[in-house]
Parts: C-alpha cells; sequence; structure tokens
C-alpha cells in the first residue's frame, strides 16, 4: 500500500499546502492514537461538488478580465492538481436574493397560455457564465434548479418579498410555469436534472421567499407539479422536497413521503444555516435509505459570522461536509461562485461570502481560504465514490472515508486546535504513522 498526505495550514492567513510520502508497515498492533479505515464497510454513493450560478455571480464575472473569468473557470471545473474538480451547479428559478433586481420570467395574470413568458433576465448574466463553463469542459454541467417564489401575483401578499404561500387557484399554473423554465433553459444549453420545488420553504424572508406547509408541499408535489412533469415529458427531472435548514429535516421528510409520493421524490435538499444536526440527516437516511440527501446551500452570511475570520469560515466548511458526509450526503452544492468586495451585489444588501472575492474596484480577484479547504474534498473524492467505515481515538480529529471507483482510499482529517495531533493509520493490516498539525487539514491518499 502507498500512502500519500496533503496537509495545508494557514499563519497570518498565509497558506501553506505541502505533500508527503508516508511508508506503510505492518500492523504493529499499537493500540493509542489509531484511526481505522475500514473499506469493507460501504455506505452511500457521493455524487459530487458544485457551486450556484446566481445572477450576482454572472454580473460579478462579467467585470473580469479574460484571464481572471478563465482562473475562476479553471479553478472551480479544471482536473488540474490545485483544481476542485466541480461537475454541479445550482440556478435559481427567476430572482433570488442574490440577483441585482427583483424579475420573473412572466408578469401577467391574465397570460395564462404564458405567451409572454421570457427568459431574457436570466440569459443576462447567468447563461453567459454557464456557456462559459460548459466551453471550457466540453459538456453540459448537471444542474439542479429552484424557485425562490413565483410571480407576484400568484401569491397570496402579491409580492416576491416577505414569505407569502401560492394561491390555490395558481398551483396549476404554476407547475406549469415551471415545467417551462425547464424546457427553456433545456432549449438554451442547460442540462437540467434535478428540482427542488421551494428554496427555504419555511422562511419569511425580506427577499424573494414564499411558505409552504409540509401538507401544501406534499400536495403541490403529488397532485399538481409531479403530474405536469410527466405531462411534459419531464419526468426524467429528479425532484427534491424541503431545501432548507436542517433541524426540520427529518419532520419534513416524513410528512411528505409517503406510499403515495415516495416514486415522486428522488431526495432531500438542505440547507447548514440552522446548525449541525447531522442527527437528522442520518435519521433521514436511515428511515429512507433510497433517497438521496443534497447539501444544496451553504455560504459565510456576513451577518452571522466574522467575515475577516477567514480560517475560522474555512473550517466551519470542512466541519459540516464532514459531518454531513458521515450522516449519510450524497452531494455538495455551495452557494455563489464569485461574489464582490461586499459580498453582494445583493439586491436586499444580505452580503454573504464565496470563495472567490472580485473586487470591483481594484480589479483584482482573490481566492478565499474556503477554497482552499473545499479543494481537500471536491479534488480528491470522485464522483461515484462510497464513503466507507472508520473510527477513531478522539474528537479532536474530525474525520471521514470514501473509496474511489478505481479502489483508493481518501481520508481526511481536520485538525481545529493549536496542539499537534499524531495519527495511527491503520488499514487492512497495515499502519502508518502520521502528524497533523495544529490548525489544519489534511487528506490522505491510500493507494495499492
Amino acid at each position: 500500500m502507498n500512502l500519500k498526505c496533503i496537509t495545508t495550514t494557514y499563519h497570518n492567513d498565509e497558506c501553506s499546502t505541502t505533500t508527503k510520502e508516508i511508508p506503510m508497515r505492518a500492523d504493529s498492533g499499537i493500540e493509542r492514537e489509531v484511526i481505522n479505515l475500514y473499506p469493507q464497510i460501504k455506505a452511500q454513493i457521493f455524487d459530487g461538488f458544485g457551486g450556484a450560478f446566481t445572477d450576482s455571480a454572472g454580473y460579478v464575472y462579467s467585470l473580469m478580465n479574460e484571464e481572471q473569468k478563465q482562473t475562476m473557470i479553471e479553478r472551480y471545473f479544471g482536473t488540474g492538481a490545485d483544481d476542485l474538480r466541480y461537475r454541479l451547479g445550482r440556478m435559481h428559478i427567476d430572482s433570488c436574493d442574490f440577483s441585482l433586481e427583483h424579475y420573473e420570467a412572466m408578469s401577467d395574470a391574465g397570460d395564462t397560455e404564458m405567451k409572454s413568458f421570457s427568459l431574457e433576465r436570466t440569459a443576462k448574466y447567468i447563461l453567459p457564465l454557464l456557456h462559459d463553463v460548459q466551453a471550457y469542459m466540453g459538456q453540459a454541467i448537471e444542474l439542479m434548479i429552484t424557485p425562490w417564489s413565483p410571480p407576484a401575483f400568484m401569491k397570496s401578499n402579491k409580492e416576491r418579498n416577505n414569505g407569502g404561500s401560492l394561491l390555490a387557484e395558481y398551483k396549476q399554473l404554476w407547475a406549469e410555469y415551471m415545467c417551462r423554465y425547464i424546457k427553456e433553459l433545456r432549449i438554451a444549453g442547460c442540462k437540467i436534472t434535478c428540482l427542488s420545488l421551494q428554496n427555504e420553504p419555511k422562511a419569511v424572508q425580506t427577499w424573494d421567499s414564499c411558505v409552504y406547509t409540509v401538507a401544501e408541499e406534499r400536495t403541490f408535489l403529488k397532485d399538481f407539479l409531479y403530474p405536469e412533469l410527466v405531462r411534459n415529458g419531464l419526468d426524467d427531472i429528479d425532484i427534491y422536497i424541503w431545501d432548507h435548514n436542517k433541524e426540520r429535516l427529518f419532520e419534513r421528510a416524513c410528512g411528505i413521503i409517503d406510499e403515495a409520493t415516495n416514486h415522486m421524490v428522488a431526495g432531500v435538499a438542505f440547507h447548514w444555516y440552522g446548525g449541525d444536526h447531522f442527527e437528522a440527516v442520518r435519521l433521514v437516511h436511515e428511515l429512507f435509505p433510497d433517497k438521496k440527501l443534497v447539501m444544496s446551500e451553504a455560504c459565510i452570511e456576513y451577518a452571522l459570522s466574522d467575515s475577516n475570520n477567514h480560517l475560522l469560515n474555512a473550517q466551519k466548511y470542512a466541519h459540516d461536509i464532514i459531518g454531513n458526509l458521515n450522516a449519510g450526503m450524497t452531494a455538495f452544492y455551495d452557494w455563489n461562485l464569485i461574489l464582490d468586495q461586499d459580498g453582494g451585489p445583493n439586491h436586499v444588501k444580505n452580503y454573504c461570502d464565496a470563495p472567490y472575492i472580485y473586487d470591483i474596484n481594484k480589479q483584482s480577484l482573490k481566492e478565499q481560504n474556503t477554497l482552499k479547504y473545499l479543494w481537500h474534498f471536491s479534488h480528491f473524492i470522485d464522483a461515484g465514490a462510497r464513503k466507507i467505515g472508520f473510527s477513531r481515538y478522539t474528537d479532536d480529529i474530525e474525520v471521514t472515508a470514501l473509496e474511489n471507483l478505481d479502489g483508493t482510499l481518501v481520508m481526511i482529517a481536520m485538525n481545529q486546535k493549536s496542539e499537534a495531533k499524531t495519527i495511527v493509520l491503520r488499514v487492512a493490516e497495515k499502519e502508518a504513522i502520521i502528524v497533523l498539525p495544529g490548525k489544519s487539514i489534511m487528506t490522505s491518499i491510500i493507494s495499492k
């Protein structure tokens, strides 16, 4: 067996990454400081990593020069040694908070045939970014699309913001509208493979939002959206429910997935803003083992986090990815691919961090620490990898492990403590001694 360890540390916010080959020897029978890997214990298949093609990201991208655009695209979607190897994307239906303004593909309540329907506004900033990514990759990227709000005229409060709910008389038209969106995006060269019913259906936000109760989401899925997808020949689309924080993930899954809807639901999407709740992910995985569990949105919100604590913010990503993978997560979508120096633009000033920040005034592109931490996962975990079993000697080291399709084992370990930690990595009657520095993340690759 061959072992390679790639370790990243930060000192004064300066990144240092080292690679070391470490010999593996016969198991010595050591009992302390051991982390065991058990590739014979196999769990869920992991589909990959990705980020969001938002209106804001597309706008910021449009201001960059060609060299900067190429740098960003290569780093996210390339396969080189420093690249993240993203293969998934998320896109919003009509405007969201990370849009420059409100917009809808159709706003005429009298246009029941949707003759005025147009994706002109989506095409302004989002599609050029997407098309450049696909041109670089030489293939279409798999996309999940999500609505933040139906058109204002379809809602109880007659506006895109501040929650409100979908009026009963517009449920059918809204289902038709979503199908039309998929068809038009596919014509525009988008590979739409997934659809979530509603972004954050429990949140009344000051930006684009819409509230669904459990019963309302189930009814819309069963009686309107799914039948309309089938009628339009779009039953190849995977449908995801919930798409909100994890603390009510289990209740929403139990309230929607039953004998009548089971075949309609491909999986459950969730966000991280309500805290860890890895147990909720695990409960859903155990009760519904055939459903995919997708982290569909994660970002550092400036209103809730210290935007200057870059290492802590990067560690938050690793902590969440590790916890979710161990609980059953099958894909991870980060939020905006790129934002400006303020964490926007955002039409309600809900500013956030992104792995890449572009300073519009200085015309400079900056990589945030979160990008390197994401790289420790996305570069080394292949699409189709399978989560495997492990055990660890201390909670001070956060660990997850997967097996790639070629049999390579990948273990990611993070140490948030200041003191270095020793690891005796043990697998298949072989062992190796590793030192995990303080405040570091390490990816270990074991190959035959």
